[in-house]
């Protein structure tokens, strides 16, 4: 049987899809394009914006037309099953928390989170999902509830599994990360896990994904003096003005971020740190928009993720007064795109002559491969020999926009 596997948004999409995937590979299915007609087509979807819903239709519409029979699931099916239900086709709608119900469906078998077969180069481990804070613009809690743990030894379990595949990265992910552990019994946190990984396994780098301000305490940035924590850090800011932080229900003010991120970076030099940054938010006039952007300037950031405000439906945001025009978002979006450049250029440059430790992901057609280092750079390199996966260390010689060239330290 062939089947063809589609999915949009954030990495814990991503991850339940490579465990849809790779258990499906384990039991003899083919993973395929579209365009090679497969029996079934699994679409994961997101709603994190309007752009994403749209995605969404537009991908269950070319599944509908590809002839396969098509299972929709993720957090837009979560949120807009009746919009779904309008589109022809053979088409089938699983709960968000239940997807993985979904490998059992098509082949009899319970699901065993298989990551041996997986095509990720650096696999994401799933350890929790679902939130429960309440941003006023966001309906990912409404389709991911409230916030549930996986246990420490089922994630030990997990990461072995990929450390025996010979791995050499787990990416922890979730929903909302920095709250693992609080629902377990008895309680525990996310520092607690990652000891117990650093440990039990041997794997080589352990990276966090998206983490909140709020979340990163002490303990936290005193693990990462251990080389085996890939250096790199993702702390969404959203606004750097506290009017606009304070409508959004976020907790914490500018002045908290900004000295929680300067003690990170004083403690663990040369960390890499990304933030994500809403543009346009109700109420953002030019007076907020600058705090945000001289904020961001002033901060020792690495790169931005930028998104335009989204009216969500049933959120407190898309009920707010004075929502900003599709032109004045635009316009801010690409004040800070320019900002953006600068910033991972600043960065880049400080990488010149160093030594980075690469994983490998892609060998290129011009006779290169393309990895990511721990501090979490995109790098290109001559071909070296070593298959997808390798742990290599290279020496940064030259930078591009988006990546940095380099040389594996046993070619010079």
């Amino acid at each position: 049987m062939k089947v063809s596997v589609l999915t949009l948004g954030c990495r814990v999409n991503q991850s339940e899809s490579d465990i849809i995937e790779s258990n499906l590979k384990k039991y003899g299915w083919s993973i395929v394009g579209l365009c090679e007609y497969p029996d079934y087509c699994i679409v994961n979807t997101c709603t994190v914006t309007s752009k994403s819903d749209y995605q969404s239709r537009q991908l269950i519409r070319r599944a509908v037309r590809s002839g396969a029979e098509v299972i929709v699931t993720g957090c837009y099916s979560q949120i807009r099953p009746d919009e779904i239900r309008n589109i022809k086709g053979n088409i089938s709608i699983i709960d968000n928390n239940d997807k993985l119900r979904i490998i059992n469906m098509l082949t009899g078998k319970l699901s065993s989170n298989a990551y041996n077969y997986g095509s990720r180069s650096r696999p994401y481990l799933k350890i929790q999902d679902g939130c429960n804070f309440a941003c006023t613009y966001c309906t990912i809690p409404i389709a991911r509830g409230k916030s549930r743990s996986l246990s420490v030894q089922e994630i030990v379990r997990q990461a072995k599994e990929i450390e025996e595949a010979n791995f050499n990265e787990i990416v922890l992910t979730g929903i909302n990360i920095g709250t693992y552990g609080f629902d377990l019994n008895p309680t525990t946190k996310l520092s607690t896990l990652i000891k117990t990984l650093l440990r039990e396994t041997k794997i080589k780098r352990i990276r966090l994904s998206s983490i909140e301000v709020k979340n990163v305490n002490k303990e936290l940035i005193e693990l990462f003096q251990e080389n085996r924590i890939c250096k790199h850090l993702h702390l969404p800011l959203q606004s750097g003005d506290d009017y606009i932080l304070k409508l959004m229900n976020r907790n914490y003010t500018s002045k908290y971020y900004i000295k929680t991120l300067e003690n990170i970076v004083k403690n663990i030099p040369d960390i890499a740190v990304g933030t994500d940054v809403v543009v346009g938010f109700p109420g953002e006039g030019r007076r907020e928009f600058l705090n945000t952007k001289n904020l961001l300037d002033y901060l020792p950031i690495t790169y931005l993720h930028i998104f335009p405000f989204s009216s969500r439906p049933n959120t407190l945001a898309s009920k707010m007064s004075m929502q900003t025009s599709f032109t004045i978002k635009k316009e801010r979006y690409n004040e800070l795109k320019a900002l953006n450049i600068h910033k991972k250029k600043s960065y880049l440059l400080t990488q010149l002559n160093k030594t980075l430790d690469v994983i490998v992901e892609e060998q290129c057609m011009d006779n290169t491969s393309v990895g990511t280092s721990s501090n979490y750079l995109k790098v290109k390199m001559p071909f070296n020999g070593y298959p997808k996966g390798s742990l290599i260390d290279v020496w940064v010689y030259g930078i591009e926009t988006d990546f940095v060239y380099a040389k594996p330290i046993y070619m010079m």
